[in-house]
């Protein structure tokens, strides 16, 4: 049987990061509390699916994945999230960008 590596099998710093301080990005799932947000009880939704934020800093967790705090500009969360959970809206392909037509004027509009 061959092996399969998933996500968490991966050490992430081993790389550069994907995504830079300041860039703009949107969740790719809802995100709910897992305890770590305070004033807010666990469970709770954070962030919507699609909700655009802004990367502030870049942290580190388990000497293996690297946590994105992102800024949401809807609820002015502050949430920690990895590269899985965050798309960006800074540097997409030319064929997303293609998809999207008029779209990018959108995006582009959110900045």
């Amino acid at each position: 049987m061959a092996d399969i590596k998933r996500d968490d099998d991966i050490v992430e710093i081993a790389l550069p990061p994907r995504f830079a301080i300041g860039e703009r990005v949107a969740s790719r799932s809802v995100i709910r509390n897992d305890g770590t947000c305070n004033g807010h009880d666990i469970g709770a939704v954070l962030v919507q699916r699609g909700e655009v934020g802004y990367v502030r800093s870049i942290g580190t967790f388990l000497q293996q994945f690297y946590i994105y705090a992102v800024e949401f500009t809807v609820s002015g969360l502050q949430v920690g999230m990895r590269a899985k959970e965050l798309c960006t809206l800074d540097h997409l392909p030319p064929e997303v960008m293609a998809l999207l037509g008029e779209r990018v004027e959108q995006l582009a509009a959110l900045r």
